[in-house]
């Protein structure tokens, strides 16, 4: 996916409050916040429809995002996001500024594959993770991280200290100790259906 899909222009915003931020999403507008590098936090707002259809791709969660902010490009992560409880609406944007020099502390989703060869063993993959928390310099994060599952059988596990994580990224549970080695898939076999013969023998029990 190109820069320009991850690239947002972005005005900072003078009038604060919740009437004044009504009055932007009125406006089509986005309210957000910028911070972290140790500067100040800004105050900003968004176009509405661009984030709108960005939120929908995963990358956009990931990704390292350029923020145009009166002709300064500044690079951050999306740290959180509000949305309407039934409206097909954002509310709020949190955005924290990237520094290359230092390491950022976010999660990546998993991507599993072979979920289908499992399935030909008569078996189910079960996701106990959909996401892993990482550090890393901002040049070494990933988008996603990749898990194969197909060699596995059932009664098999993977646990994140057997995930291979890319050059740079590192798990931050294990960091933590072995006692937080989670799970990130298990394989059980699928439970076998009634033989049809056992089900006529009742049958000519019953009668």
């Amino acid at each position: 996916m190109s820069n320009d899909f991850y690239t947002f222009d972005a005005e900072v915003r003078t009038e604060l409050g919740t009437g004044a931020s009504r009055r932007l999403r009125r406006a089509d507008k986005v309210p957000a916040i910028l911070y972290g590098a140790g500067k100040d936090a800004v105050s900003l707002t968004l176009d509405h429809n661009k984030v709108n259809q960005a939120q929908d791709h995963e990358g956009f969660y990931t990704h390292i995002l350029t923020l145009n902010i009166g002709g300064e490009s500044v690079e951050a992560i999306l740290k959180d996001i509000h949305r309407h409880p039934f409206k097909p609406k954002i509310t709020h944007l949190d955005f924290q500024r990237v520094d290359p020099n230092s390491k950022i502390h976010t999660n990546v989703p998993i991507h599993f594959i072979g979920d289908e060869e499992v399935s030909k063993k008569g078996a189910t993959a079960v996701h106990q993770l959909t996401e892993i928390e990482i550090t890393c310099l901002p040049k070494a994060l990933p988008e996603f991280i990749e898990v194969n599952v197909a060699d596995l059988v059932p009664g098999d596990s993977l646990h994140l200290s057997e995930i291979k994580l890319p050059a740079g990224v590192a798990s931050v549970e294990l960091a933590k100790g072995a006692d937080h080695d989670q799970a990130v898939v298990t394989v059980n076999a699928n439970k076998a259906a009634p033989a049809e013969d056992s089900e006529e023998a009742s049958d000519s029990d019953a009668e």
